[in-house]
């Protein structure tokens, strides 16, 4: 992490932060296992396997998961026209940290329910 000057926790430096702004929302997590689990995607796929997503929603965090490189968008000129969503290698690294954290997930919530 990096500090400021009096040794105070500077959030727009922390790496852990920006990682977890890229990942957070209530929507991009759902989408990278959906992505991991099937590889491509078209919208409608993507749409029924992502439970409760609005079409609008949908549309908005694919966006904004391209334009922060965690998927790639690709466009075939065929009519009528189709779209595949996939992971793009930054989204495929994050995977492996996902999957510890899942982990960590589960043990926290066997905990829970033992007590």
């Amino acid at each position: 992490m990096k500090y400021d000057v009096i040794g105070k926790v500077n959030r727009n430096k922390c790496p852990l932060t920006h990682a977890l702004n890229m990942i957070g929302g209530k929507w991009r997590l759902p989408i990278i296992w959906a992505l991991w689990n099937h590889d491509t995607m078209r919208y409608n796929e993507l749409k029924n396997e992502v439970e409760g997503i609005t079409n609008m929603m949908l549309s908005q965090v694919l966006k904004e998961m391209e334009s922060s490189g965690l998927i790639v968008r690709k466009q075939y000129m065929e009519i009528p026209p189709r779209v595949e969503y996939s992971l793009a290698q930054a989204g495929k690294e994050l995977v492996p940290s996902l999957e510890s954290l899942a982990k960590w997930g589960r043990m926290m919530q066997k905990q829970a329910y033992e007590e």
